[in-house]
């Protein structure tokens, strides 16, 4: 016999679940997204206290869910690879170390960013 098929609503509240079980497990388990989770608390603060426009404020989340999530790509990344071949491995450290920069590149437009909205508002 064959099983019944979840209905499409039940399959996306259970998908729904296993996205906000990776949120969680990132941000409490991954120091790098304890980092650039305090740096977004930081950045939220600064922005009531400068009173950022709408314009801003969006680009503001936009950065910070970004970097987030491309260090939750990169945590992937690490994971499957160290799975995959626990053992160092050349191709493997090539491939995490491209993965990291991802990450670094996207952080070096994140500061600039965000030193083009704050720097007009401190000085």
């Amino acid at each position: 016999m064959i099983p019944a098929k979840e209905s499409f609503f039940k399959s996306r509240i259970k998908s729904v679940g296993y996205a906000f079980k990776g949120a969680y497990l990132l941000i409490t388990t991954e120091a790098s997204i304890k980092v650039q989770f305090f740096i977004g608390v930081v950045m939220t603060i600064a922005g009531v206290c400068f009173h950022l426009s709408v314009l801003e404020w969006i680009i503001q989340i936009l950065v910070i869910a970004l970097i987030m999530a491309l260090e939750g790509m990169n945590t992937a990344i690490e994971e499957i690879a160290n799975f995959i071949h626990p053992e160092h491995h050349p191709k493997i450290g090539l491939i995490k170390d491209i993965a990291a920069g991802a990450v670094f590149i996207f952080a070096i437009a994140a500061a600039i960013i965000g030193l083009m909205i704050y720097i007009p508002k401190i000085f």
